[in-house]
């Protein structure tokens, strides 16, 4: 018989009353102190363009039509009087490639360049911030506002404060969806309450995730839900320039009266005021070196650049620099040098090789497509005058903005002809189904499959397209 295990005292671990054990950091709230600067300036000049672009631009006309209108009820882009179908897709495709290689370019080159001044969370976040700024007041006013208890004043101006918010985002939405539906229309729509369902949904969903990113989430859309954060060290080396904090010449940190040499008193240029920490839109502190968190957007080089000015020490403890330049102290010329390295020579050339090659791609691209069906219903028959019969659908369409007319021919078989209209007017921008009836000697083919082509183009020759088929000739 096995020997009897001894028995085991279960002592149960629980927590102390009156305690409670977090698994996360609860997130504190962030409040970014306005600032002015070159970069500030940048940032700003960025939002107008940007916005400007994304709020006007459906509403511009180009030979009749909206500007930018991506159609997906027709199957149609229209991009400054270019019309593309889904058989276009190639040129999306280059597109992406062409951005992808355009990101891998700038991030080499500066890092988070597009997270810091373009990206639309970071357009939006600064326009709501501003909203803030306007109502509520400045940093010390929002964090006073917010730790006062509920008085009239703090809901008047918290409810003014969400329906500009509100009022600002809904615009966003219907602006996007009139980029997908003639925006004119969309504004008719509305007035008269008749949208769509799918319009309204893309409105209020558009509208709603503007709202709660650019006014509550914010920062954390940049540190916990944009991937660019977490892979953006792969494209990163010590030659990028990245927004960095000279520790040889600011540490160590102290605080001193304006004029007095730092260096008698053992401390370096910083005089440990926060500023950085305080304009900083997701909170770091640049002084610890380099962090995923950092969206490259140079407030804090402004902030820490006027305390320079009024302690009259040199401008650039916070500048943008390279890993190297920093430990080797190098001049501004010498970190530039660096910059232009193999790797962004090679990405400046496929880069500008992919831009040229879709840029010529597109103007050298036929403004006619031609899409040939059998009739299956009927594969082959005898018509009058002893005449074997194939009959076809053929799809033309017009990649112009003005009306053209097609004139159809056929080759591939002596004696073979087009035994409909060979004229076809399609419309601008239009697509058109017509039967074709292609007739043969019944005597002039053997018995088979044989191929054909389709030739479909102007009178005048500028647009010209041959699409291969089959001709059924029975046993």
């Amino acid at each position: 018989m096995a020997r009897d295990e001894p028995s085991r005292k279960i002592i149960p671990i629980a927590a102390a009353a009156g305690e409670s054990t977090a698994l996360y950091e609860a997130s504190q709230k962030i409040y970014p102190r306005s600032v002015r600067g070159r970069f500030a300036r940048w940032r700003w000049a960025m939002v107008f363009a940007t916005q400007l672009f994304f709020y006007a631009m459906p509403w511009t006309q180009w030979g009749g039509r909206q500007t930018l209108l991506f159609d997906l009820a027709a199957r149609r882009f229209y991009i400054f009087g270019l019309v593309l179908y889904p058989q276009d897709l190639i040129y999306l495709a280059g597109l992406l490639v062409l951005s992808a290689m355009a990101l891998f370019l700038f991030t080499a080159v500066a890092g988070r360049l597009w997270c810091g001044y373009t990206c639309p969370q970071t357009v939006y976040t600064e326009i709501f911030m501003w909203v803030e700024q306007k109502i509520e007041g400045n940093r010390i006013a929002r964090m006073r506002l917010d730790g006062e208890a509920f008085s009239l004043e703090k809901l008047v101006k918290k409810w003014f404060k969400h329906l500009v918010w509100l009022i600002i985002a809904m615009w966003t939405g219907f602006t996007f969806v009139g980029y997908f539906t003639p925006i004119r229309e969309l504004g008719m729509e509305f007035l008269q309450t008749r949208m769509s369902s799918w319009e309204v949904f893309w409105v209020f969903f558009y509208g709603l995730a503007t709202y709660g990113n650019a006014g509550f989430m914010r920062e954390q859309v940049c540190k916990y839900m944009c991937p660019y954060a977490r892979f953006q060290s792969a494209m990163f080396d010590r030659d990028t320039l990245i927004v960095s904090y000279d520790s040889a010449r600011g540490e160590p940190r102290g605080v001193r009266a304006k004029g007095k040499d730092g260096r008698s008193l053992g401390l370096g240029d910083c005089i440990d005021c926060s500023l950085c920490v305080q304009v900083c839109p997701t909170g770091i502190d640049i002084r610890q070196g380099l962090q995923y968190e950092c969206i490259g957007c140079g407030l804090c080089v402004d902030g820490c650049n006027t305390v320079m000015d009024r302690m009259d020490l040199p401008r650039g403890l916070i500048r943008y620099a390279t890993e190297n330049g920093l430990a080797n102290g190098w001049s501004s010329s010498q970190v530039l040098r660096r910059v232009f390295r193999p790797r962004v020579l090679v990405y400046s050339c496929v880069l500008v090789a992919l831009g040229i090659g879709l840029l010529a791609s597109l103007v050298l691209r036929m403004p006619l497509k031609v899409d040939v069906v059998r009739d299956r219903g009927a594969l082959a028959r005898i018509v009058e005058g002893g005449q074997l019969e194939n009959v076809y659908r053929l799809q033309i369409m017009n990649a112009t903005e003005q009306k053209q007319v097609y004139r159809i021919a056929t080759s591939g078989l002596d004696g073979l002809r087009v035994a409909s209209a060979e004229d076809v007017e399609v419309g601008a921008a239009e697509s058109r189904w017509v039967a074709v009836r292609l007739q043969l000697p019944a005597d002039k083919a053997p018995p088979g499959s044989h191929t054909v082509h389709f030739d479909v183009g102007t009178p005048d020759g500028r647009a010209h397209v041959s699409e291969k088929s089959v001709f059924l000739v029975p046993r």
